[in-house]
């Protein structure tokens, strides 16, 4: 059993879809971020980070006291770990899984995120910080769509692995990020696989579920975009 920490952003897709994909149960604990429930002292003693998602594994495969891990990769490596799916069990396979994971973490989800925020949220449009953004997401898209041009069904290959699913949630919100699929036609289909999968429809329906608000209001910016070091707690 599984306690998921989790809130309806790309991070926190990526691991509903990896439970859903993988069959295990869990219990989903929303983590409400508009109203600073990140701050709680219990989630901070899982998330110090006081992001989600962060998740308590209640049966680790050691048999010993629960595990508790935050940040979505680390996350993700822990879980196909412990079933042993969705990572390439071979050296040279793990490491091509490792790089894409690393590649989305380090790269396409922080300059989308960066994307995000002067495009929707920031109080006043600075042209350089957008442009500088929207061209960065262009740019990582197309990095994408080189690796999956050779006719490749998924990231590493012919296999769905834990790459795809950090990846596909940070391209959901293509349109808001001012992209255009159509430019990218081997990440178009991809795209299109990974959105047809039971598991990911059933994530996605389950966030549906939780909260559709895709608005940000003054309250929620300030907790969200307001942090320095005085609100590590």
């Amino acid at each position: 059993m599984i306690d998921l920490y989790y809130w309806t952003t790309p991070n926190g897709h990526k691991i509903t879809m990896f439970v859903e994909e993988a069959g295990l149960r869990y219990t989903l604990k929303p983590v409400n971020i508009r109203e600073g429930e990140q701050f709680a002292p219990d989630f901070l003693k899982i998330a110090p980070n006081n992001r989600i998602p962060a998740i308590v594994d209640l049966a680790p495969n050691d048999g010993g006291e629960p595990v508790s891990l935050f940040e979505s990769g680390a996350i993700l490596m822990y879980l196909a770990d412990k079933i042993g799916q969705f990572i390439p069990q071979d050296l040279r396979g793990r490491q091509a899984c490792s790089q894409w994971l690393f590649w989305q973490m380090g790269g396409l989800g922080p300059m989308a995120g960066q994307n995000h925020h002067f495009v929707q949220y920031a109080p006043e449009k600075i042209p350089y910080a957008i442009d500088r953004y929207v061209k960065e997401t262009s740019r990582l898209y197309g990095v994408l769509n080189k690796q999956l041009s050779d006719g490749r069904a998924f990231i590493c290959g012919a296999d769905y692995t834990i790459a795809d699913m950090a990846c596909y949630p940070w391209i959901v919100p293509h349109e808001r990020q001012r992209q255009n699929l159509q430019d990218f036609p081997a990440l178009a289909g991809w795209f299109a696989r990974i959105a047809a999968r039971p598991a990911t429809q059933r994530a996605y329906a389950l966030a549906a579920s939780i909260s559709q608000q895709p608005t940000v209001d003054a309250k929620s910016s300030a907790i969200l975009f307001g942090q320095d070091a005085k609100t590590v707690r």
